[in-house]
């Protein structure tokens, strides 16, 4: 009698998979249930383009400072990180395990006339085709998949030495418990209930080590803050609900 294989492992958490994909065709709403990255986008995108031209020495007063980079946005939805990659100037490729948010990605991205190549899948999968990337952006992510630790090595393969991957995450705090799951969730009822588990927020010197672990350096750390007054957020040095950062490949 064969025995059966062992399944291979995997990042892909079914149950995260089925949350994001129920709301795949509002996800470009600004006041819809993804209301919060929109929120989110100035700010990160922001820090991207100002810490991929530093790192890559270009201009970011440029129109398209990301020209002649090949930029890949993991977990990328339905394009919001993505499609603002392409517009400045890179060689865009989204990737997600949602095949309803790859769909509503690619529909958008065509509406909007951008050339994106959008794949459905896992981060470890595509380490398969032996493709690497100037530039790596994993935001909100790394708190939904099933293997840290091996989603973190995929991202690692998948960085072109001299490359810059940037990350953010909310982390887990008292404070981020309050904003995002209380406040967020149950209160303003700006994300559904249930979209995130506190218990899988990673603190940034947790993160930090476990990229290192994976072969990655990190090279800066700042906060995500959230402007009442404003309805807006903004990069700042306080980390204890939202982070964002950069790091790079150990050579």
């Amino acid at each position: 009698m064969n025995a059966s294989k062992a399944p291979r492992p995997s990042t892909i958490s079914e149950g995260e998979i089925d949350k994001f994909s129920t709301l795949a065709a509002r996800w470009w709403e600004p006041d819809g249930p993804m209301a919060p990255l929109h929120r989110l986008g100035p700010a990160r995108m922001g820090y991207i383009r100002d810490a991929a031209c530093r790192h890559f020495g270009r201009d970011t007063d440029q129109l398209r400072p990301l020209k002649g980079l090949t930029a890949l946005d993991v977990g990328c939805g339905a394009g919001i990180v993505t499609e603002s990659l392409a517009r400045m100037g890179a060689a865009a490729t989204g990737l997600d395990a949602s095949d309803d948010a790859i769909a509503a990605a690619r529909l958008h991205a065509g509406e909007s006339g951008l050339d994106i190549d959008y794949r459905a899948g896992s981060a470890e999968a595509l380490t398969e085709e032996g493709r690497t990337f100037d530039l790596i952006t994993a935001l909100e992510v790394v708190e939904h998949v099933a293997d840290v630790d091996l989603f973190l090595g995929a991202l690692a393969r998948l960085l072109k030495p001299g490359g810059l991957l940037v990350f953010s995450a909310p982390n887990r705090t008292p404070q981020s418990y309050l904003a995002v799951i209380v406040a967020a969730e149950r209160i303003l009822h700006w994300v559904p209930k249930g979209t995130h588990d506190w218990n899988a927020f990673l603190t940034p010197e947790e993160l930090t080590e476990r990229l290192s672990r994976a072969g990655l350096t990190v090279t800066d750390v700042k906060g995500l803050s959230y402007s009442v007054v404003n309805r807006s957020f903004s990069v700042t040095r306080d980390t204890s609900i939202n982070y964002i950062g950069s790091a790079v490949r150990k050579d």
